[in-house]
C-alpha cells in the first residue's frame, strides 16, 4: 500500500506543470487561438486538489478559451466554469497577490456583458498595497504585468519602477 501511494505522489510531483514555465507562457496566451490551446493542454492535468496557484492560472486557461468557442452557449458554458473555478481560488487564498493578478488580468480585458468587472478596483489596490513584500522574482513578473496593465494609470504605476 505504501509502494502505491509513494508511485501516486511521485506521479503526480512529476504531472504538475513547472510555475515559472507557466508564467512565461500567461504573458502570451491571449495573443493567439494556438498560444491559448496549447496554454489549456498545458494546465489539463491540474485539478482541485493541486497547489491553489496552478488552479488558478487554470482557470484562466479556460476562461481564454471560451472565446474561441464557435457557439455561444458553449463558449458562456466554458466562461462560467473558468470564472467559477477562479474565484473558488482567490476564496481559498485571498491574501495571494498572484491569483489576485490572475484575476485581474482576466477581468479587464473581457467584455463588459459578462458581468465579471466587479473585482477590477479591489485588485488593483490589493496588487499595489502587497507588492513589496513579495520576492524578486514574483515582483519581476507582476512589475511587467502592472506596467502593461489597464486597470493602473501611469501615476499609479510608479509603485513599480
Amino acid at each position: 500500500m505504501k509502494l502505491l501511494l509513494s508511485i501516486f505522489v511521485w506521479i503526480n510531483f512529476l504531472a504538475a506543470p513547472e510555475l515559472s514555465a507557466i508564467r512565461k507562457m500567461y504573458a502570451d496566451v491571449s495573443k493567439s487561438e494556438a498560444n491559448a490551446k496549447e496554454f489549456l493542454d498545458k494546465l489539463a492535468g491540474v485539478s482541485a486538489v493541486d497547489e491553489n496557484i496552478l488552479v488558478a492560472y487554470k482557470a484562466a486557461s479556460i476562461l481564454l478559451d471560451s472565446k474561441f468557442e464557435d457557439k455561444l452557449k458553449n463558449k458562456m458554458a466554458r466562461f462560467k466554469e473558468g470564472a467559477q473555478l477562479l474565484e473558488s481560488t482567490v476564496k481559498k487564498e485571498p491574501n495571494n497577490i498572484e491569483i489576485r493578478m490572475i484575476r485581474l488580468s482576466i477581468q479587464e480585458n473581457v467584455p463588459g456583458i459578462t458581468g465579471y468587472k466587479k473585482n477590477i478596483k479591489e485588485d488593483r489596490q490589493f496588487i499595489t498595497a502587497h507588492y513589496g513584500e513579495q520576492n524578486a522574482a514574483l515582483k519581476e513578473y507582476l512589475k511587467n504585468f502592472v506596467l502593461q496593465s489597464k486597470s493602473f494609470s501611469d501615476k499609479e504605476k510608479q509603485f513599480v519602477k
